[in-house]
């Protein structure tokens, strides 16, 4: 059984939207944290709009990652995209919830989610993450699309913290369920 992984960059305030403010506080360790997530990944889950940025930043790209990120298969949750013309991209329009539970039942390895914020919450309404893997940058934003939105209820526990030269800490929360 695959496990949902959702990776993010967020602020201390919890804000996840649009993440060029994180370039700055980039390293080797930083680096190393997103190469673990990745080896320990096969597939990937995206909303539409993460998937068209990372489409446009990533399919014609030959910088590191770029393997990863062109020949994983990815599945965009969108009713609006019809056609997913990425590398081993594949559309879910219908019975989201449905597909994702058959994709997590499959053999293999976790499950990476990028972004996506409102595929996060619809994947937090329904008990499917199954661990957060957050680099916590320290900076307040204000304003912005969070990470846990309000009326958001979960608990997590912490499995792993490891803090970064540039003051980035990482993070890793699995939810306690009954």
């Amino acid at each position: 059984m695959k496990h949902i992984v959702v990776t993010e960059f967020v602020s201390l305030d919890g804000v996840m939207e649009n993440p060029a403010w994180t370039m700055p506080y980039w390293n080797d360790e930083i680096a190393e944290f997103k190469d673990v997530e990745q080896r320990e990944s096969d597939t990937m889950l995206l909303g539409r709009k993460t998937y068209e940025g990372f489409a446009g930043a990533w399919a014609n790209s030959t910088e590191d990652g770029a393997d990863y990120m062109n020949n994983t298969p990815k599945y965009v949750v969108s009713t609006t995209l019809q056609n997913a013309d990425w590398n081993n991209s594949t559309v879910i329009n219908n019975n989201v919830i449905d597909e994702i539970t058959n994709l997590k039942a499959q053999d293999g390895k976790d499950i990476l989610v990028y972004g996506s914020a409102q595929l996060v919450q619809m994947l937090i309404q329904h008990d499917l993450v199954d661990r957060y893997r957050l680099l916590v940058y320290p900076m307040v934003l204000g304003e912005g699309i969070k990470l846990f939105q309000d009326a958001t209820k979960t608990t997590l526990k912490l499995i792993e913290t490891q803090t970064f030269s540039s003051g980035v800490i990482g993070m890793i929360y699995e939810p306690i369920r009954d």
